[in-house]
């Protein structure tokens, strides 16, 4: 879990029910799983339920989900500090996102980030809500790698993701498993929900080559990527 939760985040006053949560949701994970929250104060959860309702039509939650799906991505750059530091802070840094700044003030997050060597980092418990996939955001964990087109993912980080999906099939229903630039799979099903058809972007992580290998390891869980 988080031992040092209240030294990380030292602007968050907590309140009990938070700090339950936090304390429950983050016992029991494995011993390779180490510990670098991003902020989960007031303002995310706020900003949460905010998108919550208006991207996905869905309310009276919580900021929470109920995991039924992983989504694979990359960060887009090599660096495990600068990846954490983006997902830090609750709300969008005033420039630089303006391709998602329109739809939502929430900052994107993702539940774990996992370094180039491997090291697997939990950012939030796997029942808080992330922005980090459009349409699917309310019930799919996010898994953020540290890479790039230009350094693309390792076979450590591959070991690292299964690990961590295993993980999660033992505690949820988990039936789905995707990269994120397949999240496209899921338009036009129930799945996914965003109420602005015109929201939407391109993305190319993490790439076919590093899914295959992953659903290959995965075979025996059986989970699907797409709604068919």
């Amino acid at each position: 879990m988080f031992p040092n939760l209240f030294t990380i985040i030292r602007p968050i006053k907590m309140n009990k029910a938070l700090f339950v949560f936090l304390a429950i949701a983050c016992a029991c994970s494995p011993e390779q799983f180490r510990e670098k929250p991003i902020v989960w104060d007031e303002e995310r959860m706020a900003l949460s339920e905010e998108y919550m309702a208006e991207r996905h039509g869905i309310e009276g939650v919580g900021p929470y989900i109920t995991p039924r799906m992983v989504v694979v991505h990359w960060t887009a750059m090599n660096d495990l500090e600068k990846s954490h530091e983006i997902m830090y802070p609750a709300a969008l840094p005033g420039a630089g996102r303006g391709d998602i700044a329109s739809a939502s003030a929430l900052n994107v997050g993702a539940h774990f980030l996992v370094d180039r060597d491997g090291s697997i980092y939990r950012q939030l418990p796997d029942t808080a809500f992330a922005r980090h996939v459009i349409g699917l955001n309310y019930l799919a964990v996010g898994i953020e790698n540290v890479g790039s087109d230009d350094a693309l993912l390792t076979k450590e980080q591959l070991k690292a993701n299964e690990t961590i999906i295993r993980y999660l099939h033992n505690k949820y229903p988990l039936e789905y498993m995707i990269g994120h630039h397949e999240y496209n799979n899921f338009r036009g099903t129930t799945l996914f929900k965003e109420t602005d058809e015109s929201y939407r972007t391109e993305k190319t992580d993490p790439g076919d080559d590093f899914m295959q290998k992953l659903r290959e390891n995965l075979r025996d869980l059986n989970l699907k990527k797409s709604a068919d």
